[in-house]
């Protein structure tokens, strides 16, 4: 998780900033379903010519893998098209959910339209991965 802390100079920056990370959020999450649909497609094939032609060879499907794990992280080996649909699942879910958030928060910051001069104001927003949590408004003399 990436948290992080910006500084703005006004309730309109926050709303420009947000609309733009949705629009980016919006434009990565569907190159990935295309590429979902593509890979979900290839998988379901995979799998059939798989299991016809372990059926006409007499033969039970083989474990799908080799994972093993390096400091914590995986790695597999034998890696097949249902391992990058699973993997590209949930990627297409995180952003899914990253959307939603930004959604969220932009529904919320309607009040940001209502504020008007903001001199001597400072936003500071608090980010988890890109999506905003906190403002914390810091009122500063010149």
């Amino acid at each position: 998780m990436v948290v992080s802390l910006k500084e703005f100079g006004s309730a309109t920056e926050i709303v420009k900033a947000v609309d733009h990370e949705i629009i980016e959020t919006k434009n990565t999450l569907n190159g990935y379903l295309r590429r979902l649909e593509d890979i979900r497609a290839l998988a379901e094939k995979s799998k059939k010519i798989r299991e016809i032609v372990f059926k006409f060879a007499g033969k039970k499907a083989i474990a799908e893998s080799a994972e093993v794990s390096i400091s914590g992280m995986s790695l597999n080996l034998d890696a097949k098209v249902i391992h990058e649909l699973a993997a590209l699942e949930e990627v297409v879910g995180s952003q899914q959910e990253k959307f939603t958030a930004l959604q969220r928060v932009r529904e919320g910051l309607k009040w940001a339209d209502q504020i008007g001069e903001t001199e001597g104001v400072k936003f500071l927003v608090l980010e988890k991965n890109g999506v905003p949590e906190k403002i914390l408004l810091r009122f500063v003399s010149e």
